[in-house]
């Protein structure tokens, strides 16, 4: 330690006495006095304190010099961002391999957070899972619960034996049974008040004058038209016979029993009908579960490491649609999975994927409000694939009106508008497209009601109509003949001959219109009552001429009148899809102004059109007289 402070003083103050010019930031040196100058003496003469080394420190401090450097600190040129006075600079190499291991650094750390978030979305992705199969798991026991409970009150499927084989049969529950004993004590009750109602008459009072009961006294016999006397005489009135008060009042009676019982049937009607739409719902949700328990999809498998499938909504010949969640983008789908059969040759599986795939690709490219959207598709194992659509929480229209019979005009008219829309945008895209499989079952509700949106579904038999194919002045090949649902198909689709019909966007006009007058009416307007099989044989839809109306209900004449541009016979004179969606039935209101300024332009366009007329006829007139008086 003495050593290192002898380097010091040595270095200090050797460096300042040998400087020959004086440092002019140095400060005068104060004079010392007498005895400060001997305490410095006596210092240096001992080796210690501030001063001028002598030539022994400076060697003493040289052989030192080892431990000395030790107490600072060293530095590498290659880590040190600053340049030390005489340091070389890194090399290039050496300048590559730092920024290399500083972005290595980052790149590891932004990793660790990544990881660290997929990490989190994870366990949040298993804990959605967790909670949307306790969910399902919960539904799926309360509507097993439901059933349970209205097999009673609605009816189940009994298993009974015929014959050699067994056949599942529909017994009505206590609910109809009480209905139908209510009903039977009314008819009973009706035909009793009608028997009393003869018995009224034959008391029936006949001096309407007087108001009382029959004298006593005999009549006088009176005699016949030709003067001789009668043969047959009036009887005397039945013992007991009421005057007319009472028999007004009795009358009275009977009359109000029956309207009673009038009105009492009529809520039975109602209540009936109430029951009925009940027990459809039942009797699909009896075949819901059973399907349901019958699908290997049951257990809330996860389809293609996104798709968890929660619950049956609905079975098909060859597939079943399935609720489920998509745990990518978090919302609900539907998943309709395709399922071939293995018996089948390999020909038809591969017949049935080419057009599955052909609906895919034509479905994929839409994109509009009134048409439900196409999300993916992905294969599942080597004899079933799925389709991934958009959900639609509700029932289709086919559905709903066998729950309500009828639709309102107006809510009716709200459905075709949106329908109107959806083939308006099929045909305005390139290349346009034809549903062709138009009708109520695959129009869906979204809300469940006829109040809110629709979207229709469902284009395994759409038709594009490239330029390869389809000609604007004769359409294009009906390839599908006999495919699609005859009661909503125009009579050009059932002609049979050497080549095929051609068919255009009119196919789904007439189909709007046949659905129309289905929601208005209740019933088909052509082949009701008819299988498809009966449709063929007895050519219903090419006798279909002209479209009849009922008087009830009341359906208005703007209505009628589109319904006939949609069901014309003659494809040449039905209106087209882009006709169709500018229909005045279809437009919004006009104002009164806005009328009356529509009426000024017609009139004034119709002015101006005879005022054209005019001129002409004046120029033929005078150009036909100039020709006379030449030819003269």
């Amino acid at each position: 330690m003495h050593d290192f402070q002898r380097l010091l003083n040595a270095r200090m103050y050797g460096s300042s006495h040998s400087d020959k010019e004086a440092d002019p930031n140095t400060p005068e040196k104060v004079p010392r006095t007498i005895t400060e100058r001997k305490r410095k003496r006596k210092a240096d003469d001992t080796g210690s304190g501030p001063g001028p080394t002598t030539k022994g420190a400076r060697s003493a401090a040289g052989i030192d010099n080892k431990k000395i450097n030790e107490y600072f600190p060293k530095h590498h040129v290659g880590n040190s961002p600053i340049r030390h006075g005489g340091a070389k600079s890194p090399s290039p190499q050496q300048s590559y391999s730092m920024a290399n291991e500083e972005l290595r650094h980052q790149v590891n750390s932004q990793q660790k957070v990544i990881d660290q978030h997929k990490s989190q979305i994870s366990k949040c992705v298993d804990v959605v899972k967790k909670l949307l199969k306790e969910k399902s798991n919960i539904e799926k026991k309360e509507a097993r619960q439901k059933c349970m409970q209205n097999r009673l009150r609605l009816g189940q499927f009994v298993t009974q034996r015929v014959g050699a084989t067994f056949q599942e049969n529909w017994t009505d529950g206590y609910a109809f049974q009480e209905l139908a004993r209510r009903q039977e004590e009314i008819t009973t009750e009706r035909e009793e008040i009608d028997r009393q109602k003869k018995l009224l008459l034959k008391k029936r009072p006949s001096n309407s004058e007087t108001g009382r009961k029959r004298s006593s006294q005999p009549a006088q016999p009176a005699s016949l038209h030709n003067g001789t006397e009668p043969t047959f005489l009036k009887p005397d009135a039945v013992p007991g016979s009421y005057t007319w008060q009472e028999y007004y009042e009795a009358d009275e009676i009977l009359k109000l029993r029956q309207s009673a019982l009038k009105k009492e049937d009529a809520d039975l009607q109602l209540e009936m009908e109430k029951l009925e739409r009940e027990r459809n719902l039942h009797i699909r949700e009896l075949k819901r579960i059973h399907n349901e328990d019958q699908s290997r999809f049951n257990s809330h498998p996860v389809l293609n490491e996104r798709y968890l499938l929660l619950m049956l909504l609905g079975k098909g010949g060859f597939s079943e649609v399935h609720k489920a969640f998509d745990l990518k983008d978090q919302l609900y789908v539907a998943c309709k999975v395709h399922q071939l059969n293995k018996d089948w040759k390999e020909d038809k599986k591969a017949n049935y994927i080419k057009h599955a795939l052909r609906e895919y690709n034509i479905h994929k490219a839409l994109d509009h409000p009134r048409v439900v959207k196409l999300y993916d598709v992905f294969e599942i194992d080597a004899n079933s694939f799925c389709t991934v659509l958009e959900y639609c929480d509700g029932h289709d229209l086919d559905f709903y009106l066998k729950q309500h019979k009828t639709i309102p005009e107006r809510e009716a008219r709200s459905i075709v508008m949106q329908v109107v829309s959806a083939l308006k945008y099929l045909n305005e895209i390139k290349p346009p497209v034809i549903h062709y499989d138009l009708k109520p079952g695959n129009i869906l509700l979204t809300e469940g009601n006829v109040c809110g949106e629709i979207k229709i579904t469902d284009f395994g038999l759409s038709k594009v109509m490239d330029e390869e194919n389809y000609n604007p002045d004769h359409g294009m090949d009906l390839t599908s003949q006999g495919a699609g649902t005859y009661w909503y198909l125009p009579p050009e689709c059932f002609v049979v001959g050497k080549n095929p019909p051609k068919i255009s966007s009119k196919v789904d006009v007439w189909s709007v219109g046949v659905i129309f007058y289905q929601c208005l009416y209740g019933k088909k307007p052509f082949g009701h009552n008819q299988s498809q099989a009966t449709i063929l044989e007895e050519n219903t839809i090419l006798k279909a001429t002209e479209v009849q109306f009922a008087n009830k209900p009341t359906v208005s004449n703007e209505a009628k009148s589109f319904i006939r541009s949609c069901l014309a016979y003659r494809k040449e004179e039905r209106i087209d899809v882009l006709t169709l969606a500018r229909h005045e039935y279809l437009q919004p209101p006009v104002p009164k102004h806005g009328r009356q300024a529509n009426s000024q332009q017609q009139q004034q366009q119709q002015q101006q059109i005879q005022q054209q007329q005019q001129q002409t006829s004046f120029t033929t007139g005078m150009f036909s007289g100039m020709n006379a008086s030449s030819s003269s």
